[in-house]
C-alpha cells in the first residue's frame, strides 16, 4: 500500500525462553499517530528495539521510510553517565547545518543560549524539549518516542504533548508513542496498540479503550475514564 509506512506481521521475541512479543501484527500509515499502551515490563520498549532491527525476532517487519528517529525513555539515557558534552557538541552528531540548531531549539521553546550548557545541567523539562529538537532537526519521516513525559510534572507533560502535536500538524510525520496516559490516547491517537507479554490488541481508541480491554491489559482495579475530547 502506497500510504503504508510500517507493516509488522506475526513477529515474536523471546528472552530466556519467555515470550515477550507473540504473533504480533499491525500496520501504520503515513502521518498516523500510533499510541502503545501497557504496564511496565510488557514489551513496549522491546517492540521499538525490534522494529528498529536492534533485537532478533521471528516474523516480518517492512519499513517504507528512510529517515527514522528514536528517542528513548529518559531513564534509559542515564544522563549521569553521559560524557560532559554541551548541547552544541551533542547536536553536532546530527551533521546538520549549524545555523539550523539554534532555530530548532527556539521552536521547542528553548533559548539558543542554552547551547553552551552541559546536558547534565538541564532540567527534566528542558531535556525533553531538547530531545524533541534532536529528533526533529533532520526532518525524519517517523518519530519513535518512549514515554516522553516521564519524570515531568503535569503542566510540563501537557506542554510536551502540545509541542509534539504542533510539529505533527505542521509536518505530518508519523509518530509511534509509548505512554501510560490514557488522555493522550483520546486526544492524539489514530490507533492504539496494547501489549502485555504475549497479549495484544490493536485498533481505534473507541474500540480498544474499554473497561474489559483495560482489565485484560492491566489487571483488576483499573478505573475507566472516557475523555470528553471530540476531535481526532
Amino acid at each position: 500500500m502506497d500510504n503504508e509506512i510500517l507493516d509488522v506481521k506475526n513477529i515474536g521475541v523471546s528472552f530466556d525462553g519467555e515470550e515477550i512479543l507473540k504473533d504480533l501484527s499491525f500496520r501504520v500509515s503515513k502521518g498516523e499517530v500510533l499510541v502503545i499502551l501497557g504496564p511496565n515490563g510488557a514489551g513496549k520498549t522491546t517492540l521499538f528495539k525490534t522494529i528498529l532491527g536492534l533485537l532478533p525476532y521471528k516474523g516480518k517487519i517492512v519499513w517504507n521510510a528512510d529517515k527514522i528517529s528514536f528517542l528513548p525513555h529518559q531513564e534509559l539515557l542515564h544522563r549521569k553517565d553521559i560524557p560532559p558534552l554541551t548541547l552544541e557538541e551533542f547536536f553536532k552528531f546530527k551533521k546538520v547545518s549549524t545555523d539550523k540548531i539554534p532555530l530548532m531549539l527556539e521552536l521547542v521553546g528553548l533559548d539558543s543560549n542554552i547551547l553552551n550548557k552541559s546536558l547534565n545541567a538541564l532540567s527534566s523539562g528542558q531535556f525533553q524539549r531538547m530531545l524533541i529538537a534532536w529528533g526533529l532537526i533532520d526532518e525524519p519521516e517517523v518519530l519513535l518516542f518512549d514515554e516522553p513525559t516521564s519524570g515531568i510534572d503535569l503542566g510540563g507533560q501537557e506542554t510536551i504533548y502540545s509541542l509534539l502535536r504542533k510539529f505533527w500538524e505542521e509536518r505530518k510525520f508519523t509518530i509511534l508513542l509509548i505512554t501510560h496516559d490514557l488522555n493522550v490516547v483520546w486526544k492524539h491517537a489514530d490507533n492504539v496498540l496494547c501489549l502485555n507479554k504475549g497479549y495484544s490488541c490493536y485498533g481505534k481508541p473507541k474500540e480498544i479503550i474499554t473497561p474489559s480491554q483495560l482489565e485484560k491489559l492491566y489487571g483488576t482495579g483499573v478505573e475507566f475514564y472516557r475523555h470528553s475530547h471530540t476531535g481526532n
